[in-house]
């Protein structure tokens, strides 16, 4: 048993950066608990995707999807950076008006904090950070096709953005990387120095949360079978949208009716928990090539479009990227809806969680697909692509969306933020009903923005160590 004035719960995205930036204070203890490796498996930027599914991913799987008819797989990072060590390395704020989270929660609230955690040398500094621990910059040897979708894109009608990754305009232009010296920089390689009141405590799987009564004492986890107590002033969850809400139902935060179902006691029924569950649905447009694809020494993602599936639309609504995967000769234009209405849930099940995310469940986020989709394919049959244009494998119509239908990795909500019935967490991050437990992950996001989740949980993390050391409120 070890007290600590906070103990952090997730080593991931948001973990790193409340845990680094608490213990600034040299008076503050802090305990950072990951249940993942101190080292994750690497790879080059370009072999991302082959980390998904390795010892650096949950391997979690969702239920079988009733628009889709079948089972995904959900990627989600477990290792010291979370799913900032396997992510596609884009660094990218929403368009200031997907951040309509309430009163103190809108993109010029969030602005300060975007800005404190980034470090951009190529960008405008009155938008953005230039001293952050995150150095964020578009590819440095963009790659040809990228090039190319540009060029199309603009030859379709569409305007190019000087900087996609601000907040602040639409269109189609070249998107930050989380990329260095040719290498992946995590959340964890970017924050967690050397900071003498910090503990990190690595494959460490929290249990539950230690309650007197109402307020939260501390933190029970194992590590390597043994069962270990810390104590804490105050408990911050930030093991991103799956994780908190498990542990927050294992702790007998939830539903009141389905913890009893699992034997749980209650300890706030808060029927908002593991609800609201939603991702940015993905889908895409085949290509083979007419020439040899160079390798790509980045993310194979260099470039975002921001756009409207209807241009009576107040905002951008979808987005869509040229994606060339090493080795292949083949690329793919991809489309996903920023906007989504669909929403899941999150339940225990016997064997942990039982994950429902209802993808296309509503049914205007299909209208809005298959929209996306005749932008994509207006793109790919741009003059600019010829060079590169082969054949378009088929597609077309609402099946062909359906069938291809795919994550995009950008789990949000199932502990929202706000003042309604099936809110979690107030406005300052502090779990209704409770004492002494926050949450600052993206679990508490109520709409998902549009964009990339990786850059808003990162200005939600540093607005939450701001909001627990007392630096600031939400009034």
């Amino acid at each position: 048993m070890s007290d600590y004035d906070y103990v952090v719960v997730g080593g991931g995205s948001a973990g790193c950066v409340v845990a680094s930036r608490l213990a600034e204070d040299p008076s503050v203890s802090v305990l950072l608990l990951e249940a993942g490796s101190a080292s994750p498996v690497t790879a080059p930027p370009n072999a991302w995707l082959s980390l998904l599914g390795s010892e650096s991913d949950w391997q979690d799987t969702t239920l079988p999807e009733p628009e889709l008819g079948r089972t995904l797989p959900w990627p989600r990072g477990k290792a010291l950076g979370g799913s900032s060590s396997i992510n596609g390395m884009i660094f990218a704020r929403g368009h200031r008006s997907s951040y309509d989270w309430g009163k103190g929660w809108e993109f010029d609230d969030l602005l300060p904090f975007f800005r404190r955690g980034e470090r951009a040398p190529t960008r405008d500094p009155a938008l953005r950070g230039v001293g952050g621990p995150l150095e964020v910059a578009p590819a440095e040897q963009g790659h040809p096709t990228a090039a190319a979708f540009v060029e199309a894109a603009a030859e379709v009608g569409y305007r190019r953005a000087t900087d996609i990754s601000g907040g602040l305009e639409e269109g189609v232009g070249w998107v930050d990387l989380n990329i260095v010296g040719g290498v992946r920089q995590s959340a964890a390689d970017a924050y967690l120095g050397s900071r003498a009141g910090l503990d990190v405590v690595t494959d460490a799987v929290v249990r539950r949360v230690v309650f007197d009564g109402h307020r939260a004492t501390g933190v029970e986890y194992t590590v390597g079978g043994q069962r270990i107590q810390a104590g804490a002033g105050e408990v911050v969850l930030c093991a991103g949208a799956v994780g908190t809400a498990h542990l927050l139902m294992l702790s007998g935060i939830g539903p009141a009716d389905h913890l009893r179902d699992s034997d749980i006691a209650v300890v706030a029924d808060l029927p908002g928990v593991g609800e609201n569950l939603h991702d940015h649905p993905l889908s895409y447009v085949m290509y083979t090539s007419a020439q040899p694809i160079p390798v790509g020494s980045n993310n194979n993602v260099e470039v975002v479009g921001l756009l409207r599936s209807d241009p009576d639309l107040d905002a951008p609504d979808l987005q869509s990227c040229l994606s060339a995967p090493a080795g292949e000769n083949l690329y793919v234009i991809t489309f996903s809806l920023m906007t989504p209405y669909s929403r899941g849930r999150l339940r225990l099940a016997d064997r942990g969680i039982a994950l429902a995310p209802g993808y296309l469940t509503d049914e205007r986020d299909l209208t809005a697909m298959v929209r996306g989709m005749g932008l994509a394919r207006e793109i790919g049959a741009a003059s600019a692509l010829t060079p590169w244009r082969g054949q378009e494998a088929e597609s077309g119509g609402e099946p062909y969306v359906r069938a291809t239908t795919a994550p995009y990795f950008h789990y949000v909500g199932t502990c929202k933020l706000g003042v309604d019935e099936m809110s979690v967490v107030d406005r300052d991050l502090r779990v209704h009903g409770v004492d002494g437990l926050r949450i600052a992950d993206a679990s508490v996001i109520p709409r998902i923005p549009s964009a990339n989740t990786y850059a808003t949980v990162i200005a939600i993390a540093e607005r939450a160590a701001s909001l627990i050391s007392g630096a600031a409120t939400v009034e």
